[in-house]
C-alpha cells in the first residue's frame, strides 16, 4: 500500500478525516491530479466514503472533484453501513459529486446503477421524495395530485392509486421507456433529486424501472402502516403519534 494511502487510512481511523483529505490533496498539489486519482484506486472504499461524507456541497474537496465514477459508486453503496444516515445527507453527498458537471453526470449514474447495491442506494437518495417520484413515474410531472393538508385518508388513497398505475406501467413492456418527456431537462435542472430522477427515467429507463420496483415495495409497506393507523383510529385505539404525545 502506498505510504500516503496508509497514512490517510490511519488518520481516518483516528477520526482525523480533514487531515486525511489534506494528506491526499497534497499529492495532487505536488504531482498533479492524475497522481491523486491513481491513489484513490488504492484507498479502501469505506475510507473514500468517510472523506466524501465530511466534504459535501457545503464544504468542497478536491477529492470529490477528482473521484472517478467507478470509485464513487463503489464507495457510495456502503453509505448506509456507516454513521447516522439521512436522505438529506446522502443526497448532499451524491449531488456534490455527480452534479458537479452536467456533462459527466450520466457517467456517474451509469456507474451507480451498474454497481451491486446501487439501485437501493438511489432508493435511499429519494427516500423523502417518494410521492413526487411516484407522480413523475406515472404522470411525467413531479407535483402529486392531492392537497398536501387533505389528511391521511386522502394521502393513503392517492398512494394506492399510484401503486396500481405503476403496476400497469411496469407490466406493459417498455411503457416507461417509451413515454415522451412532458418536462425538458432544463425545466428540472436543479442539480438535485428532480434532475436525477429525470435523467434516470429518460436516459437510464431500465435502471429507473428497477428503481421503481424497489420504491413500490417500500411504499406498499408504508401504505400498510397508514391503513393500520386509520383502522386503529376508527376503533378508538391510540395511534403511535397519540401515544407519543400522551407520554
Amino acid at each position: 500500500m502506498h505510504p500516503v494511502v496508509l497514512k490517510s487510512s490511519q488518520l481516518i481511523l483516528s477520526g482525523d478525516i480533514v487531515g486525511a483529505e489534506r494528506t491526499l490533496v497534497a499529492v495532487a498539489d505536488q504531482h498533479g491530479d492524475h497522481a491523486l486519482v491513481s491513489l484513490l484506486d488504492d484507498l479502501p472504499p469505506k475510507d473514500l466514503l468517510a472523506i466524501m461524507r465530511e466534504f459535501d456541497s457545503s464544504k468542497e474537496s478536491i477529492v470529490n472533484m477528482l473521484v472517478t465514477p467507478e470509485q464513487f459508486a463503489h464507495s457510495i453503496v456502503l453509505e448506509r453501513q456507516y454513521g447516522e444516515r439521512t436522505s438529506e445527507r446522502l443526497r448532499a453527498m451524491v449531488n456534490a459529486v455527480i452534479h458537479r458537471d452536467e456533462n459527466t453526470v450520466g457517467e456517474y449514474l451509469d456507474a451507480i446503477v451498474n454497481t451491486e447495491g446501487g439501485i437501493n442506494t438511489l432508493a435511499d437518495y429519494f427516500e423523502d421524495r417518494y410521492d413526487e417520484v411516484l407522480s413523475f413515474a406515472t404522470t411525467g410531472q413531479f407535483a402529486p395530485e392531492y392537497e398536501q393538508d387533505a389528511g391521511i385518508q386522502v394521502h393513503t388513497t392517492w398512494l394506492m392509486e399510484k401503486l396500481e398505475e405503476l403496476d400497469e406501467s411496469l407490466g406493459f413492456g417498455n411503457a416507461i421507456e417509451e413515454a415522451r418527456p412532458l418536462l425538458q431537462r432544463t425545466e428540472v435542472a436543479d442539480g438535485d433529486w428532480m434532475e436525477t430522477a429525470w435523467l434516470l427515467r429518460y436516459e437510464f429507463p431500465d435502471a429507473f424501472e428497477e428503481l421503481m420496483g424497489v420504491l413500490r415495495v417500500r411504499v406498499a409497506k408504508h401504505v400498510e402502516a397508514l391503513n393500520a393507523m386509520l383502522l386503529a383510529a376508527e376503533a378508538g385505539e391510540p395511534t403511535d403519534d397519540e401515544e407519543e404525545s400522551a407520554i
